[in-house]
């Protein structure tokens, strides 16, 4: 694969990882608020279901955060450590009197 076809396929992957946590919240509060709204003012069941909501979303999106940081961390490393060692200026001896 060229370096072309590795930036698009990691723009397609980030593109479509980011829609599909998206999609997945958007379900998890559209259920949150359906269950909410069918509870009928029954607080204390109110609150867990608000609770395992907020708590599916928050760690759906750590996750997929999460897992995209290391990726680009490894990624960097390896690029990093395939490119040849560049050479470090030589300071010259120091003569004495």
């Amino acid at each position: 694969m060229s370096r072309d076809q590795d930036i698009q396929l990691e723009k397609d992957r980030a593109r479509y990882g980011l829609l599909a946590v998206v999609v997945s919240n958007l379900a998890i509060a559209a259920v949150a608020v359906f269950g909410v709204w069918r509870l009928n003012g029954n607080e204390s069941v109110i609150i867990g279901v608000l609770t395992a909501a907020f708590t599916a979303v928050s760690s759906m999106t750590t996750a997929y955060l999460g897992i995209k940081a290391v990726s680009n961390t490894a990624k960097s490393i390896a690029a990093a450590s395939s490119r040849p060692p560049t050479e470090t200026p030589t300071t010259p001896a120091q003569r004495t009197p």
